[in-house]
Formats: structure tokens, sequence, C-alpha cells
């Protein structure tokens, strides 16, 4: 099911995601993200090694949670994603995460010099399939 007009307007405004894993004991594993929409998927991207990488790894179930300023108002997306390792989409995707979060290309270009280009970085892809989506 392809996301409304509404649910695609609020998840492009600039906001951030808590995104959701379970760790090797079951317990979760939050964390603040950047995404992007990208057709009917959500994009995201970590740096090799970190717990969510290691977590997707073994179970690519996830809940990303993004919330209205005011907190009234949320999407969650619940699936599985799809682990994208190719260095060169890796390393544009998060670029382009890097350029809506930061909104100065100057800025930009140095993060990316300076520490993206640097790591091995994996991007996910989260179908927009199952949304909950609350007001």
């Amino acid at each position: 099911m392809p996301l409304t007009p509404e649910q695609r307007r609020f998840l492009e405004d600039r906001r951030f995601a808590v995104l959701g894993t379970t760790n090797p004991s079951g317990s979760p594993q939050l964390t603040v993200m950047w995404y992007l929409v990208d057709d009917d998927e959500v994009v995201f991207n970590t740096r090799a090694g970190r717990a969510k990488d290691i977590n997707l790894k073994r179970d690519p179930r996830v809940s990303l949670l993004v919330m209205s300023d005011d907190g009234y108002r949320y999407l969650r997306i619940d699936g599985k994603v799809r682990t994208i390792t190719d260095q060169a989409t890796a390393q544009n995707d998060i670029r382009r995460l890097a350029l809506r979060y930061y909104g100065d290309a100057a800025r930009v270009e140095k993060a990316m010099r300076d520490t993206f280009s640097k790591q091995e970085r994996i991007s996910y892809r989260l179908p927009t399939t199952r949304v909950d989506d609350h007001e």
C-alpha cells in the first residue's frame, strides 16, 4: 500500500526518526536516525559495525517512528529492511541524507571528506507497506 499524499508530506518534512531493532538478548535497541523518503521506501544509513548493523544482519525486522514536533502526530512504519552494502550507493545515500539534514552544501562536502568517505557505510530501505498513522 503506497503512502497517502498526507503521509508523504509528513515524512518529507525534515524530522528525526527513532529506529527500533532487536538485540541478541531480545531487548529493544533504539536509535535516533536521519531518513528520507524515496518512492515508497524509507532510506536510512549507518556506519558498518554499529549495534543496528549487527542487529539487522541477524534480524531485518524494524519499527521506525517519526513524530511531529509537538508529539501529537506520528507515523510508525514496520517491516523488513533491504540492506545495501554497495559503497557507491551507500555513500550517495549518506550524502543525500546529510544534505537533507545539514541543508548546507559546504558542510556536507566537509562531512563527506572528513568523515563519511572514510567509513564503510550501509544503507537500508524500508518499504512503506505497513504504516500506522496517529493524529
